[in-house]
């Protein structure tokens, strides 16, 4: 699909060997939970996913597309203590707030940087945020259901799918185009993302579900209020004090002038 789009150029995939079954079991025992079955399936398939694409501008090829899934060794833990680490450096656990909105029932319990969760990364996602596996009850003992979440890159969580599987389709459908995960977020993808878009999504992205909350994040112009000040009634402007002096002289003379007429017409009447 990718090499028959115009434009399209230079589609790279790294073949990976499967994992081994022993290196996914010392994973599991090394982190104190056990991985999804689907994804346990997928490394046992291929030891990550990476595939890449680019464009032709003037003849240069530009890289655009990534499609990456971290392999075993490379899901690393969000947020884990480093023996490197000064005693009292700063971590993602010190942005935890208590008052912060627990899920709903349309909205899921978002995940914690603290040891209430488990976070291990899936998708560097090209620097533009991270596609995290999520354990979101960790305590007292890992609970072994999981949920896909994307991680922006102003640390705000974004739930996209409740498995790995769909996730990963999700990924494909979209062909690894840059900050496609923001289109499952409340202020979208970039104008320059919305062009590529545009060009080579295979489906189109349903703003529909999106626009209730995306409307607190668009800056409305409303002409009526802007441009109210029109509509009011001119102020007059405060005439010069040697005016209103000339035009009270000017009045009475014209009064006492249309009086002694009116005096002379009835004296010849």
């Amino acid at each position: 699909l990718l090499e028959t789009s115009p434009g399209v150029a230079e589609v790279t995939f790294v073949e990976k060997e499967p994992a081994e079954r022993h290196t996914i079991i010392s994973w599991e025992q090394k982190n104190s939970c056990i991985l999804p079955e689907d994804l346990k399936n997928f490394y046992l398939m291929t030891d990550g996913f990476e595939m890449t694409w680019s464009v032709k501008t003037d003849d240069t090829p530009m890289p655009l597309g990534s499609m990456v899934i971290n392999s075993i060794s490379q899901l690393c833990r969000l947020g884990g203590s480093s023996m490197y680490t000064l005693p009292n450096a700063p971590s993602l656990a010190d942005l935890e707030d208590d008052a912060d909105e627990e899920g709903n029932g349309d909205t899921p319990e978002k995940p914690h940087f603290d040891s209430r969760s488990l976070i291990f990364e899936l998708d560097p996602c090209s620097g533009n945020g991270k596609v995290c596996l999520v354990y979101k009850h960790a305590e007292p003992v890992v609970s072994p259901e999981t949920e896909i979440w994307f991680l922006d890159r102003a640390l705000y969580w974004h739930f996209l799918t409740k498995t790995f599987t769909a996730y990963y389709r999700l990924l494909i459908t979209h062909l690894g185009l840059p900050q496609w995960q923001y289109a499952f977020t409340s202020y979208g993808v970039s104008p320059q993302a919305k062009q590529w878009f545009n060009m080579y999504k295979p489906i189109t992205i349903n703003t529909a579900l999106l626009s209730e909350e995306a409307d607190s994040f668009v800056n409305k112009l409303d002409p009526n209020k802007v441009f109210k000040s029109k509509n009011k009634t001119p102020v007059l402007k405060k005439k010069p004090p040697s005016q209103p002096s000339g035009s009270q002289k000017s009045h009475t003379s014209t009064t006492s002038a249309k009086a002694s007429s009116l005096a002379g017409n009835s004296s010849k009447k």
